[in-house]
């Protein structure tokens, strides 16, 4: 297997910007991702691991730095902000961050090749690190039980269901799966639930030129690229039934079509598949077919919540810290009493909170001593929860729907989709409803 490509992210509006640095990455032998607004961005960072990011200032909806407040940077490579207008305000704000270069159009091509030299460090790097762990950690008996079933499973060629609730790490569990299987493929990760279900055939099992409006090549799917290796579907739940029929069929032969397509091809996939649904009401409520449960299911493995895994919680804190002191060469530690409050907190958003709230006090502590300070939702008096709500006589209808409305999505870690399951609506009704909330707002 040789070196992949280093990745970059070239997030601007301006489309004949965007194209021409996207030929110029491509002629620099790396791979352009193009996006030219947040939403589509953020797509992106969330699914693939990106060695460079080039970001407009300003974007149809929003700032850079909305943008990078809305994704975990630690995940991700350098990071140079882009503008054709300057101003003493944008770049006082993005040299306090040391992880952002300020770049000003035209760009200056020796230092964007110098940006290019470490894009492509980290790629190889990140290469070597493939044959290593994925950095599951977890000393509680808890964790220990599902890192004891990694080993055994691991070198089988079972399929694994991983199920746990939003941010307990099932990627990294089904990406440890992989490293320790030995199979010479990718690891290739595709979350179901953020593809347009119209879209996710193509997507999972590629298409042919024409095949149908806008199809101007071959597309090589997900189960291809992923031939030899591990294929980790997140969110099976979200995969529409008829899809799920196709997927049984290529656990059963090993065969697919591609859309479009004539012969059948053969893929010598693992699939590992993960939920944060409990797998038997899935399978009640007409989300995931009993027959493909069976088939996913050879080993399902519950991964518990962040909130039963003990001084995992502090271990895990302690590992972050790590990696953004290797990253910032800082020499940074926990506060005294720090333990305390991190065991204390309930942790709804699981690993993936704890990792944000790491992230955060890091950013913005100036000395040594890091302070982490969990988002907590303020209690009400009469004893609101993170998983409760107070109303009292008087509150209208409206502001009774809001305060359910915001209360799920910070149970929920900002899961819109996770959100619209748990009160029994559309996802688009959230994303109405927060519109409305908005726009009153800004009143």
């Amino acid at each position: 297997m040789s070196n992949p490509n280093a990745s970059v992210l070239i997030l601007d509006d301006d489309r004949e910007f965007a194209q021409a640095a996207a030929d110029l990455v491509s002629l620099r032998g790396m791979r352009p991702l193009l996006a030219h607004t947040i939403a589509e961005s953020r797509r992106i960072a969330e699914t693939r691991d990106i060695d460079l990011m080039l970001v407009d200032l300003s974007l149809p909806d929003g700032t850079a730095f909305d943008f990078l407040d809305g994704i975990d940077v630690t995940q991700h490579g350098q990071i140079a902000l882009v503008t054709g207008s300057p101003s003493v305000e944008s770049a006082a704000r993005a040299v306090a961050r040391p992880f952002i270069d300020y770049l000003i159009k035209p760009l200056i091509p020796q230092r964007l090749e110098a940006l290019f030299d470490r894009a492509r460090q980290r790629a190889a790097a990140r290469f070597d690190r493939q044959s290593s762990d994925c950095g599951l950690i977890g000393a509680s008996p808890e964790m220990r039980t599902v890192i004891d079933a990694i080993g055994n499973v691991a070198r089988t060629d079972a399929s694994v269901l991983v199920a746990g609730e939003s941010g307990t790490g099932k990627e990294v569990v089904a990406c440890s799966i992989h490293k320790r299987s030995g199979r010479p493929g990718k690891f290739v990760a595709v979350n179901c639930g953020a593809i347009a279900p119209e879209l996710l055939a193509s997507q999972l099992f590629g298409h042919e030129r024409g095949s149908f409006t806008g199809a101007s090549n071959r597309h090589i799917g997900f189960v291809e690229q992923a031939d030899k290796g591990t294929l980790f579907l997140d969110e099976i739940t979200e995969m529409p039934l008829p899809l799920q029929v196709y997927l049984l069929r290529v656990l059963e032969t090993g065969r697919f079509v591609r859309v479009g397509g004539l012969g059948e091809i053969e893929a010598d996939v693992r699939i590992v598949a993960a939920t944060n649904r409990n797998p038997f009401a899935a399978v009640q409520n007409g989300h995931l077919r009993e027959d493909l449960y069976y088939r996913l299911a050879d080993v399902q493995l519950d991964i518990p919540p962040l909130r039963q895994r003990g001084k995992d919680i502090v271990l895990l804190a302690e590992h972050f810290l790590d990696k953004l002191n290797e990253r910032y060469s800082q020499r940074k530690r926990l506060a005294p009493g720090v333990e305390r409050l991190l065991m204390g907190h309930a942790w709804p958003g699981n690993v993936r909170e704890l990792r944000s709230a790491v992230q955060r006090a890091y950013l913005l502590t100036d000395g040594d001593l890091i302070h982490v300070k969990p988002t907590v939702v303020p209690p009400a008096v009469l004893g609101e929860t993170d998983t409760s709500v107070v109303f009292s006589v008087g509150m209208s209808y409206a502001d009774i729907e809001t305060k359910v409305l915001l209360k799920t999505l910070a149970f929920h870690n900002n899961d819109k989709s996770a959100t619209a399951r748990t009160l029994g609506v559309s996802v688009r009704t959230i994303h109405n409803q927060l519109a409305r909330l908005r726009d009153a707002a800004h009143v």
